[in-house]
């Protein structure tokens, strides 16, 4: 690619600031600031003023991490070293995130998964291949408000449908204040709509379920052919999973966007993050009899008696308290391992005083 400028890539004062109290504290060699475009295998490519550079993570910084989610991740902004002759470049620092997307990784375990990092908006798409999903909007919702960056509604596709127009209201009294764009990658219909979100240094993260065209959308907006597309199936009329990694991508036009590979599982991490996007049901909810009230069977129940006034739809209360319950889960399964890794360390402190006992014991015998 062309070179690029570090503010074509987001840089600002304030990252400058960031950047240079990590440098007041790391006096070891000189660093230089980046930001991660591509991660595979834990080798990342990283952008620079020197250009683009392939690096990988410090071992310190790996020995510090405590999971997964202290390690880079796309969109992050990074310092780098490069070693003596120029042969490596370690990543030694990640900056302070601003806003980071966050899920509960795939499976049985309570692990983060960062997503992407440093997003000042997300595009969340669905395809109008489908029907209207409100309660699909409702879950993304919860994760890109919780992430700090600000949500769209893009609903692709729209040369699919004979009304757009219908979906469009329909997603519209889904998303609330959230802007909903009908558009069409493929046809190229309604694209413009896009633009007034791009800008020079501003980044933006597209977000949604497999298949619904995000590649061919970034594809559009960067105005060639970057990332692979998959054909439409006949059968379906459904594209194919095409995204394998997160990748960023700088627009000659100005902005900054993150591809993201289309995910079959959405599961909450953050535990206080639904009320951000419930914020109407929880003002009702603070009417109910009880402080604890679950908006279930409970008497003076504030949220029931506006679902039976026609103040609030039914089947958003539903996803409501399905979320919520789905994040006090969560929260007990972090809990439960928090314990789980407390006693692990507390017999791994006893042991290692039973051995230096043990050990004084022999030495006092001999």
């Amino acid at each position: 690619m062309n070179a690029v400028t570090l503010d074509q890539l987001g840089w600002d004062e304030g990252w400058a600031h960031a950047f240079d109290a990590l440098t007041a504290v790391d006096k070891t060699s000189e660093l230089v600031p980046g930001r991660v475009v591509l991660e595979h295998n834990h080798v990342y490519r990283v952008l620079t003023r020197q250009g683009e550079q392939l690096a990988e993570s410090a071992g310190r910084m790996k020995h510090r991490a405590e999971g997964r989610h202290q390690l880079p991740v796309v969109g992050d902004w990074v310092a780098l070293r490069f070693d003596t002759g120029g042969a490596r470049v370690h990543i030694r620092e990640v900056l302070p995130r601003r806003t980071s997307f966050s899920r509960k990784a795939a499976g049985r375990g309570t692990e983060q998964q960062v997503l992407a990092a440093n997003v000042d908006l997300v595009f969340i798409v669905f395809g109008l291949d489908n029907p209207v999903n409100a309660r699909s909007i409702d879950r993304y919702l919860v994760v890109a408000k919780r992430s700090g960056a600000t949500p769209v509604i893009v609903l692709n596709k729209a040369d699919l449908v004979a009304d757009p127009a219908a979906a469009l209201e329909e997603a519209k009294a889904a998303a609330g204040s959230v802007p909903v764009h009908a558009v069409s990658s493929h046809a190229g219909w309604r694209l413009d709509t896009l633009e007034q979100y791009l800008s020079r240094g501003r980044t933006v993260a597209l977000l949604g379920p497999s298949g619904v065209g995000k590649s061919s959308l970034v594809n559009r907006l960067v105005e060639r052919e970057l990332l692979p597309t998959g054909e439409v199936r006949e059968w379906d009329a459904r594209g194919r999973h095409t995204s394998v990694h997160r990748q960023l991508v700088v627009r000659e036009r100005g902005g900054l966007i993150i591809d993201t590979p289309g995910m079959r599982e959405l599961q909450l991490w953050e535990t206080d993050a639904v009320s951000d996007t419930f914020e109407d049901l929880q003002a009702i909810a603070a009417s109910c009899r009880f402080r604890d009230c679950r908006h279930e069977s409970e008497p003076g129940c504030a949220v029931k008696a506006a679902v039976d006034a026609g103040l609030c739809e039914a089947l958003r209360v539903e996803s409501y308290l399905k979320l919520q319950r789905e994040q006090e889960a969560m929260e007990r399964k972090r809990e439960e391992r928090g314990q789980i890794e407390e006693k692990r360390q507390s017999k791994s402190v006893h042991r290692a005083m039973r051995q230096m006992t043990d050990e004084r014991a022999r030495r006092g015998g001999t």
